[in-house]
């Protein structure tokens, strides 16, 4: 698969400044071109690395994730990569090589792979290669119920995660799922979403669970809330709950994207 990595860099003093950049109280357009050098992060107990904060638990945006965009130079990594107790994770590697290691268990993660990390820690990770690597990091804070266990970890690649078409789209609308719906100890899901050139979600989806969206390969219009938004591979779409959405994928190849939404809890009734 060939998945989108920002460039980082600066624009030239020549470049307009327009560009399709959106914020509003339902939704949330970066578009690739805004994630520049000047605008990364470091984290403590993280070395050689820098980052992109897309989402954060914000008044106004993103209420129950954070996501990053973590970029590792050749020997940086962490012994101590979250520093919240709380904080359960997903890995999504888009380039080159990390070593995650669990429990003990070293894991060579490469481009689609894909790591659940439960809270509590014990994972680490490090690039041992001499190429950067780059990969997403999505947080959420676990909602842990009593008499429901804690998911265990698990690592695998999307090249060994079956498609599921959704029903009469005849493959055009596919969605990879790394863990089984109907596990209620999972308190969110990422997943990946495939479109086919021409495919659409016919209607415009409005629910309660939010999402972060990051497009890992193609283009398509999106509906966001009442406006119809051109995407491309590289940007991040934020929806708020209940932000109705659709899409037609408009490329020449698949429009594919990593999704993240919060998924079986109660919501919570006071905030």
């Amino acid at each position: 698969m060939n998945y989108y990595t920002p460039a980082g860099g600066l624009p030239s003093q020549t470049e307009l400044t327009t560009d399709r950049a959106v914020f509003t109280e339902a939704y949330a357009v970066l578009p690739r071109g805004t994630m520049r050098d000047i605008v990364t992060s470091r984290l403590p107990f993280w070395d050689d690395t820098r980052l992109w904060v897309i989402a954060r638990p914000l008044s106004g945006f993103a209420e129950t994730f954070s996501q990053y965009i973590v970029e590792v130079a050749p020997g940086g990594g962490s012994t101590k990569p979250d520093t919240d107790p709380a904080a359960e994770a997903v890995i999504f590697v888009v380039d080159g090589n990390i070593t995650l290691t669990v429990d003990g268990a070293d894991h060579v993660l490469t481009p689609g792979g894909y790591a659940y990390l439960p809270p509590g820690g014990g994972w680490t990770v490090r690039n041992l290669t001499d190429a950067t690597c780059t990969f997403h990091l999505i947080r959420k804070a676990y909602e842990q119920i009593e008499g429901i266990d804690v998911p265990a970890a698990l690592i695998t690649n999307e090249a060994d995660v079956e498609g599921i078409a959704m029903p009469g789209t005849d493959g055009a609308w596919q969605t990879q799922r790394f863990v089984d719906p109907d596990d209620v100890r999972h308190d969110m899901h990422v997943n990946i979403v495939t479109f086919q050139p021409g495919g659409v979600i016919p209607f415009p989806e409005t629910h309660v669970m939010e999402h972060g969206l990051y497009i890992l390969e193609g283009k398509a219009v999106y509906l966001l809330n009442k406006d119809w938004v051109e995407v491309q591979a590289g940007d991040f779409l934020w929806l708020r709950s209940f932000c109705p959405q659709a899409c037609y994928a408009g490329g020449p190849g698949a429009f594919r994207y990593l999704l993240y939404k919060d998924v079986n809890r109660h919501p919570k009734l006071t905030l």
